[in-house]
């Protein structure tokens, strides 16, 4: 006889599951779970800012409060990082910040998914934007954006050998960047589901162990709020290497 209690792989909620099947000429359009997700957070991000242009007040209320300082901290990290010239890409780091920010924190409600738990998704993400900021250095600099491969004073016999590793620590960036986003959201909430069937299986288990369920149980609930940090931090950090690399080609560091 099976076990009715049996607990679910912490990896199911990673699972792609298809909503509704579509295929034009061939190409698997299907609209999935994570589809949904991905405009669900557009949706929220666009109606939570909105609400900053209705019925503002003199004195800021909490929600609005909440919106300055992520505006200030978003404005204060492209200052730091790329100077004046970043004026002009604070509209796209502030829309790439935002929706990370909500992408992470819709997929820590029960039941919802996580799409940047996913490398497909943060690979692509991560390889768009390596694309377009390979294109503003281009256009900025023009054939001089390839010295940022080789740095001035290296003999010549080593030149060669300074390329080719400038060149794949420069592509790596794009592994680097998918890769940390989703290997710290991935293990979060696999570490969350694990601990949660832990404390279920204690509590279904009856007697004495019933009682001690609580101990996993408080230790969920903590670790629950240092997932909330690890999400709107993995955010900044995202957010923040995008600066870092945009300053790159703009400044041919």
């Amino acid at each position: 006889m099976l076990n009715q209690n049996l607990i679910s792989s912490p990896l199911e909620q990673f699972e792609i599951v298809t909503i509704i099947p579509l295929s034009i000429a061939g190409i698997n359009l299907s609209i999935t779970n994570s589809a949904i997700f991905v405009f669900f957070s557009l949706i929220l991000m666009i109606f939570w800012f909105s609400l900053s242009f209705y019925k503002g007040t003199l004195i800021p209320t909490n929600w609005q409060s909440a919106k300055e300082i992520f505006y200030e901290v978003t404005s204060s990290m492209i200052r730091e990082n790329l100077g004046l010239k970043g004026e002009f890409y604070f509209p796209f780091i502030f829309s790439l910040h935002s929706f990370l920010l909500f992408c992470n924190l819709i997929g820590m409600v029960p039941y919802s998914f996580t799409v940047t738990s996913h490398i497909i998704f943060t690979f692509a993400l991560a390889l768009s934007i390596f694309i377009g900021v390979n294109i503003i250095g281009l256009q900025t600099h023009g054939i001089k954006f390839f010295s940022l491969f080789l740095p001035r004073g290296v003999p010549l016999i080593i030149v060669p050998l300074i390329i080719t590793i400038e060149l794949l620590s420069y592509t790596v960036k794009v592994f680097t960047l998918s890769i940390r986003l989703f290997a710290n959201m991935t293990s979060g909430h696999t570490l969350l589901k694990i601990i949660a069937g832990f404390a279920w299986t204690m509590l279904s288990t009856g007697g004495l162990l019933a009682i001690f369920h609580i101990i996993p149980l408080g230790l969920l609930i903590a670790l629950t709020g240092l997932e909330l940090a690890i999400a709107a931090l993995q955010a900044y950090v995202f957010t923040l290497l995008t600066c870092i690399y945009l300053n790159d080609v703009l400044d041919l560091h």
